[in-house]
């Protein structure tokens, strides 16, 4: 390839576009997969305004297929055509899209759940929304702020809570790298609540735990 057909080669590996479930085919999915094309999708984009704020968004999916060489806009046309959906567009970020997909760094659109993004043929959209830098100290101040106000002195019964409740931030950071922090944070404060109760009773200062 020369240096003038490098220039104007609009090719890329990573393509995106939307689907409306009013115009998919039933079986889309089945569609895409048959491809075997490592792809994602959003979940269901429904009930938003659109810039005017006085009508409503067509519900629709995002979606992003990932190839594993470069593919033109002509050949991932054919594809969207065939889904009834919007034109390809060529992505530039996948980790943007992916967090795009669950508004994380839009807190002003409406929020989505990061467990509803579906990965087929392989992508695993999980290494795109691990809370990095900053967001990841404010999350673990979150979890602090939430034992303290609710007087947690179980690391098992937060595991639980966090599991339950906030399965889509706060539990893959303890799963990752933050649990040995929020146990000791948890077990200083259970040996504070302790030291606070009658002389007579004895702690455990490497455990928290009351001895008997």
């Amino acid at each position: 390839m020369t240096n003038d057909q490098k220039a104007n080669d609009n090719r890329v590996r990573n393509w995106t576009f939307i689907a409306y479930p009013e115009s998919a085919p039933e079986n889309w999915r089945q569609m895409l997969d048959a491809d075997h094309v490592p792809w994602c999708e959003s979940p269901l984009h429904e009930g938003e305004m659109n810039p005017d704020n006085e009508t409503e968004k067509k519900a629709h999916w995002h979606i992003l297929l990932t190839f594993t060489g470069k593919k033109s806009y002509e050949q991932v046309l054919e594809i969207t055509k065939k889904l009834n959906a919007t034109i390809p567009m060529p992505c530039k970020n996948v980790k943007g899209l992916i967090r795009y997909f669950i508004h994380l760094d839009n807190p002003e659109k409406k929020q989505y759940s990061a467990s509803d993004i579906v990965g087929h043929g392989g992508f695993d959209p999980a290494p795109y929304l691990k809370a990095t830098g900053a967001s990841r100290y404010e999350l673990i101040r979150e979890m602090q702020r939430w034992i303290k106000t609710n007087q947690c002195f179980d690391v098992n019964d937060f595991m639980d809570y966090a599991a339950e409740t906030r399965f889509d931030d706060w539990y893959p950071l303890l799963c990752d790298n933050s649990l040995m922090f929020i146990r000791e944070y948890i077990k200083a404060r259970h040996f504070q609540k302790v030291q606070n109760q009658p002389d007579h009773i004895k702690v455990d200062r490497e455990t928290g735990e009351i001895i008997e």
